[in-house]
């Protein structure tokens, strides 16, 4: 349907100084957990602001230890968003809670009015998710758990680069949370290709959730000698096997260090989507934000189903037809099998925003290294579906083929 090249969903942004680090990694005989996973995780301690940053293998890991290193388990509620990636949910039944959804608002964010309708006296934890890296309403969340007392722990899975205010999410100075989670997986502003970190301003946190990462154990694999010099350690919890490795981490070294240019031009290109969808009456560009930063790791688009002849669904594969990768993020947790004995049915569960967002939403390329032709092209492909599926429209044909020259 079109000569145009192919628009991935995402290009991984990978230099040559991530490449060389890795090689000299290899070349150093130390693979595993050691002296570059200490220094990522003291470099992202110092860009972030918090107190203290663990590496792990997934922002899965690092949501999972900070709920067990808060003691959350059987009997207790967690509230947190249907709008998410299951591992948002899996953590808390790994624990033996039990999860509980509120709804989220227009922007794809958990809304602090349907959290406080699900608050219960066995409700423990929120895990608000910043979704596609914009950032939640933190204030009213925080207002909420200080008058139930309640633990916070933001899933930041999309959001390595997003502030809340003037302040990177986990700021020891800004930020109320027990921890953050972030996500280094492949596909993500910061990529180790996979991992994540958490942070924490708690020390103690810290200590139980660095103990729970690695099986339960006193020290850690390159530091096990005592103060008088024998070798020693001792298993103080069953713990788990959630270590990042030093190949990973000499990924995210270098990576930390763009990461500010990554957003950037994530920012760029989010703002030429904007400007160049704001004349299709059919679509809503993806919102921002005036309360911090938007990361920018997705741009969700939102189709008006009711001016359109066709669905979602349908729409995405007309694009894929004219070679532009796209995804949906995400089917919302109830819609899955698994999830239903804790969802199905159930008032406490009722999310209509989500269900109704959920069939109008599409995840457009965007990533560092994505040109400003292919944007252009993006958003001609849009338009000449849009064209051609545009309900009670005597223009159709022509802007059809009007958005089919551009392209």
């Amino acid at each position: 349907m079109t000569n145009h090249p192919y628009v991935p969903f995402h290009r991984p942004s990978i230099g040559e100084e991530e490449i060389q680090e890795v090689v000299a990694t290899l070349r150093s005989g130390w693979l595993t957990t050691g002296p570059r996973t200490h220094q990522f995780e003291a470099d992202f301690q110092a860009y972030s602001g918090a107190r203290h940053a663990l590496a792990v293998n997934s922002c899965t890991a690092a949501l999972h230890i900070a709920l067990a290193g808060l003691g959350i388990g059987p009997g207790d509620e967690v509230i947190t968003t249907p709008l998410t990636f299951c591992a948002t949910v899996n953590t808390i039944i790994h624990v033996g809670a039990t999860p509980v959804l509120a709804d989220v608002g227009p922007d794809g964010n958990i809304d602090p009015h349907s959290i406080e309708t699900r608050i219960t006296s066995r409700t423990r934890a929120i895990i608000p998710v910043h979704y596609g890296g914009l950032p939640c309403d933190m204030d009213a969340i925080y207002r909420l758990a200080e008058q139930h007392n309640l633990r916070v722990v933001e899933d930041a899975a999309h959001a390595a680069g997003t502030h809340y205010r003037d302040a990177h999410l986990g700021a020891e100075h800004a930020s109320r949370s027990d921890a953050v989670a972030f996500s280094f997986y492949a596909t993500k502003n910061l990529t180790t290709a996979e991992g994540g970190m958490v942070t924490t301003n708690d020390p103690a946190l810290h200590e139980v959730m660095r103990r729970l990462a690695l099986h339960g154990i006193s020290k850690d694999a390159w530091n096990r000698y005592a103060a008088n010099g024998k070798w020693h350690y001792t298993v103080q919890e069953p713990g788990f096997k959630y270590n990042l490795s030093d190949l990973q981490s000499a990924v995210g070294i270098h990576q930390l260090r763009k990461l500010e240019s990554f957003t950037a031009a994530r920012a760029r290109l989010a703002a030429l989507y904007t400007e160049l969808l704001g004349d299709i009456e059919e679509v809503s560009p993806s919102p921002d934000t005036l309360c911090g930063r938007n990361a920018w790791h997705l741009y969700v688009l939102r189709l008006h189903l009711n001016e359109l002849s066709i669905d979602r669904d349908a729409f995405i594969e007309e694009l894929r037809l004219r070679g532009i990768g796209v995804s949906v993020h995400f089917i919302p947790i109830p819609l899955h099998p698994f999830f239903q004995p804790w969802t199905n049915g159930s008032h406490h569960h009722h999310c209509p925003v989500a269900m109704s967002l959920y069939h109008r939403i599409i995840s457009l390329p965007l990533f560092p290294q994505l040109t400003v032709e292919e944007v252009h092209h993006v958003v001609n492909s849009i338009k000449s579906v849009v064209a051609a599926h545009r309900r009670h429209s005597v223009h159709g044909v022509l802007l059809e083929r009007a958005a089919r020259a551009a392209s």
